[in-house]
This record gives C-alpha cells, structure tokens and sequence, in this order.
C-alpha cells in the first residue's frame, strides 16, 4: 500500500489508510463511523467492522437501519448465498429468492428475522420512548445471546457493539424493515417509540465530549467553553447519505443551534462513489462542510476523500490499521451516555447565561 498506491484514487486510498491509522487512531482521537449500502449482506460486517470495533478503532457508529436488520440475519443463523445480478428477477420471485445486486437469500430470512425482532420489542425493557442507541444496545444483547444458543460467535456487529457499548445510531429508523415491525406492533399497543431528538443531542454530546477529551476518560480543563481542545473527533464516512449527514450535524447542533464555542470535527475520510458537482450531500466535499462548521477548517489537510466501492476499499483500510496500529483501549462510549449528555446540558446552560 505504502510504496505502489502511487496515484490518482489509488493514491487516495493510501493516503485513507495513512490518515486513519497513523492519525485518527491516535489516544484522544474519538472515532465516528457511518454506513450506507448494504455492507453487512456483502460480509463487510463480520471480515472487517467487527474486528475494527474489537480493535478499539471504532468507537460509534450511524448506520442505516437496513445494514443493522441484514447484520441480524448472520447472528440468529440465517444464511445469505452469493448469487448472480444476471438471473431473471421474475424467477426469483417465483422462487422465493431475494435479490441484493449479486447476493441471494430465502425469503424466509426476511420473515424469520421479522418473527425475531416482532417477538424482541415486546419485552418490558422495550416499552418506552427511546434512542435509537439504547433499542440497538438492548437488540444486540438479543442478538448475542441467539448466537450463543447456537454455538456462534463474532457474526453480528449489533452483537459485538452491544459487547463493546459502541453506540450505534440510526438517523431514519422507520426506513428499514426494523422500523417496520415496530410500527406494526404499535398498532398492537406496544409502547416502543423512537425519539429523534435523543438521537441529535446524544450524537452531539459523544463529539462534545470528544472535544473536551471526555470521551478518552480525561479529566476536563478548567476552561468548559474557549478554544483550548484536548481531544479530537473524527468522521469515517462509508458511503453517504442520512448517516453523514447525522455524523457530520453533530458540529453544528453544537456551535450553531445550541451556541457552545466549537471549530469542527478534526478528521474527514470519506469512501463514496458520489460526485460533488450533483449538489448532493454524498458527495459533498469537506471543503464544504467547512462552509457549515462541520470541519475545523485548519484541519483540512487532514481531510481525504476516496472515491472507490466501499466493498473495495473498507477490507483494505481495515487489514493496513490491523497490521500497522496495536489495539486501542475500547472507549466504551454507551456506558457514558449520560455523562456526556450532563456535559452537553451544562455547556448549552453557559452559552445561554453568556
């Protein structure tokens, strides 16, 4: 990687390699990640996601609710087939066989792990409006125990971030076949509801504290609002669309809507194959971002955009940082909800008495 991705997007992948591991797995540097494609089907969960969190290289995520619901599949049991995008998708339908690009799989995947989560949320500890973090969390515990009934282990991600408390947040949680079943057990009367506004200032207490390094279990400087930063947040970007958007909002809801003195997130690396000149938010360059105090604009030149599949260039990005950075000690950032939202509260109460 080092001595022959030499050039054009190849030398961008070197140079997302060199950037996440060299820098954004630094001790105080508090990692972000957001997924949109279906990775998990493609295996990206279990060969390379999963040893990232293990790894400590991860510390939360935005995922789409279809990467959570299809990462469920491999840790109840269900099995997914490589196929062909070539077949007749009229034969499949006849077959019972779903379609995702050139990956196939029995329609009684879908309805077996609809049956699971259906029978999950009715539980007592699902009975009330919530983040989407805690319903992952709890979910995962779920998901683990399944997998430890049927003698498996490490296939799920919502599982291992449920074992490592990475929180994991879903920016638009009806939009998959999760969101589905719990609207279909609302019309039963089951209690369970998403708060987005949770989910907004949860995500932009984890970056909050990140900056002010209590995220990395520091103590805070006496200063809780100036310039003075003793941590740093990073944004890994897989992908684009509603989880960016949600990741890089974070800077945002704290210095514009809620008025706490803050500069940006500290790293952008992007995987996207989007391009910037269609205005839309996937390919949004940091530059831009920038424009909407969503980077730190001296921290540009430690921005990097790899315009490569995403199915290409994780697996590799993970192999260079499981071979070149020692493991990080897991920041266990679930765990600590609470806190940051406390810090979180007390700085917004400051920036309004100023």
């Amino acid at each position: 990687m080092d001595e022959s991705f030499l050039a054009y997007n190849g030398a961008r992948l070197r140079e997302a390699c060199q950037l996440f591991t060299l820098k954004m797995l630094e001790p105080d540097v508090t990692v972000g990640l957001s997924i949109t494609g279906a990775l998990t089907p493609a295996g990206l969960g279990i060969s390379a996601l999963i040893p990232l969190i293990k790894a400590g290289f991860i510390d939360w995520i935005i995922s789409t609710g279809a990467n959570l619901y299809h990462d469920t599949h491999f840790g109840i049991g269900l099995a997914m087939h490589q196929g062909s995008s070539q077949i007749s998708d009229i034969v499949l339908r006849e077959e019972e066989v779903v379609r995702i690009y050139d990956i196939f799989f029995d329609y009684s995947v879908l309805l077996d792990t609809d049956a699971f989560f259906r029978k999950i949320i009715v539980g007592n500890e699902f009975q009330e409006t919530m983040s989407t973090a805690k319903f992952h969390y709890l979910a995962g515990r779920y998901v683990r125990e399944r997998e430890r009934k049927l003698g498996l282990k490490e296939k799920s991600l919502l599982a291992v971030a449920y074992e490592y408390a990475v929180p994991i947040y879903t920016s638009s949680p009806g939009d998959s076949s999760i969101g589905m079943n719990v609207a279909a057990k609302a019309l039963q009367g089951n209690k369970l509801a998403f708060d987005p506004s949770l989910d907004v200032n949860e995500t932009a207490a984890i970056v909050l504290a990140a900056k002010r390094n209590a995220a990395a279990g520091k103590a805070r400087g006496s200063k809780s609002h100036g310039k003075t930063k003793s941590g740093r947040s990073a944004c890994f970007i897989l992908g684009g669309g509603s989880p960016k958007n949600f990741l890089l909002q974070t800077e945002p809801q704290i210095q514009e809507v809620l008025g706490i003195d803050e500069r940006g997130h500290d790293y952008f690396l992007q995987v996207t194959d989007a391009r910037h000149d269609t205005g839309g938010l996937s390919g949004a360059t940091p530059g831009e971002a920038v424009s909407w105090g969503k980077v730190d604009p001296e921290r540009l030149p430690d921005a990097v955009v790899c315009y490569v599949d995403s199915t290409v260039a994780l697996p590799i990005i993970t192999a260079y940082a499981l071979a070149k950075h020692t493991a990080r000690e897991p920041k266990r950032l679930y765990d600590r909800c609470d806190e940051f939202m406390d810090l979180l509260v007390s700085e917004y109460k400051e920036s309004k008495r100023r």
